[in-house]
């Protein structure tokens, strides 16, 4: 169960001392616990643990295609390997490591790649992924799950720890909106229905949550009933909640920090398409390349803010 905040303020906690912390903690009972990083430590929060447990802590430097081969080979004797890269270089740059190597031979590994879409910011757009779930999606049986806040974050990443498969986990790296109350759970493959609605679906994830409940907000105040789910999982997508949605609210708005090619709008509009077709209006990244930005010059780059999700839902219930 969980339960949302009633105010979105930026969280205390980085996400990626919730992701160590969690680690950290786990690794003190559980000596399968491994972190596999491909030198950014520092980037990635986890000194901490390669400080507490540098026999489990492998930096594999500027390799990450043979860091997914050394946590698939941890995974063969038992071990439960968490490899971090920026999201650039743990998806396009590793698919075939993740194809072959790990989902291919039915192993256990998880795979974390931070800085998603423009949270990359200043990196640039060679850092800048925009496409890193829709090259991974097409992949059979691998779970894509893109954490909210940091205490989604540190539920997942514990819970994770005794499920069997290939994941991976887009992680924004710093700040991030705190969306939902210490001690909520999440169901993985699951969505949250933040706040029910009867006029339309918007269907967010990732930092575009938050920007889907200040615009809920907006709608509402303007007479609009707005449904706000948190699609943190992409693959396996909530199919039966998006039938429910389409048949309750009849529209949908998906809100995604990815390009919409291949990413969560898709994942909404073929699970809607087998069941109760919609209109379904994407807010994202229309097929562009990263530059370089604060995140706030690029949310307004890339038409991913609040008032982009309110036009959106105006053009989608129009359609109904």
């Amino acid at each position: 169960m969980f339960t949302v905040r009633d105010s979105f303020e930026t969280s205390p906690v980085l996400m990626r001392d919730a992701m160590c912390k969690a680690l950290t903690d786990m690794a003190a009972d559980d000596d399968r616990i491994v972190a596999l990083d491909a030198d950014l430590i520092g980037s990635s929060g986890l000194k901490p643990f390669f400080k507490l447990y540098p026999e489990r802590a492998i930096q594999c430097g500027i390799a990450e295609a043979n860091m997914i081969g050394i946590a698939a080979g941890l995974s063969l004797v038992g071990k439960v390997p968490y490899a971090h890269s920026f999201g650039c270089f743990s998806s396009r740059r590793v698919c075939d490591q993740i194809m072959i190597s790990a989902a291919y031979a039915k192993l256990n590994v998880r795979i974390i790649g931070s800085d998603p879409g423009i949270t990359a910011a200043k990196n640039g757009g060679t850092h800048m992924p925009f496409e890193d779930m829709g090259v991974l999606r097409s992949i059979p049986q691998i779970t894509l799950i893109e954490p909210t806040d940091p205490v989604m974050t540190d539920y997942i990443v514990r819970k994770l720890a005794n499920e069997y498969g290939v994941y991976y986990i887009r992680l924004v790296r710093k700040e991030t909106a705190a969306i939902y109350e210490e001690g909520s759970t999440f169901e993985i493959g699951k969505g949250n229905v933040l706040q029910d609605g009867r006029d339309v679906t918007i269907f967010a994830s990732g930092i575009m949550v938050a920007e889907a409940m200040k615009a809920a907000t907006v709608l509402k105040n303007g007479g609009v009933s707005v449904r706000v789910v948190d699609m943190f999982t992409w693959k396996p997508i909530d199919a039966e909640l998006v039938k429910k949605c389409a048949a309750d609210t009849g529209c949908f708005v998906t809100a995604e920090n990815h390009n919409i090619y291949g990413g969560l709008g898709s994942a909404i509009a073929e699970a809607a398409s087998k069941s109760r077709p919609v209109p379904i209006e994407m807010v994202g990244v229309d097929d562009r390349f990263g530059q370089v930005g604060s995140v706030d010059y690029l949310r307004e780059q890339y038409n991913l803010g609040a008032m982009d999700i309110i036009e959106a839902a105006k053009r989608a219930i129009a359609r109904k």
